[in-house]
């Protein structure tokens, strides 16, 4: 099984921190910590390169050629996907995405 490089773009790792500090703040450090961990274990699965992932439903996103994966029924991770590396390009709410 080969495994495809992930390049995950700094706003990325911003929005995740984002969410992780406001569990945090909560007074939940350690579902905070779990959150992030979660999170990027999710991003590293979707290197899989025998896995295929569905285009965005949302019109925009599917016409510049991204693709969507829900994370947690919560949030939404949009990437670009080839067959050497996939880009992670957002992780918003799922709430967000107008379709």
């Amino acid at each position: 099984m080969g495994e495809r490089k992930i390049v995950i773009r700094e706003s990325v790792t911003e929005s995740i921190a984002e969410i992780a500090w406001f569990i945090e703040s909560k007074g939940l450090p350690s579902t905070a910590e779990k959150f992030s961990d979660d999170t990027y274990n999710f991003i590293a699965h979707l290197a899989n390169d025998r896995v295929t992932h569905s285009l965005c439903k949302e019109p925009l996103r599917n016409l510049i050629g991204q693709k969507c994966k829900t994370f947690k029924k919560k949030y939404t991770i949009v990437f670009y996907e080839d067959n050497d590396r996939i880009v992670v390009c957002e992780f918003i709410p799922s709430k967000l995405i107008v379709w």
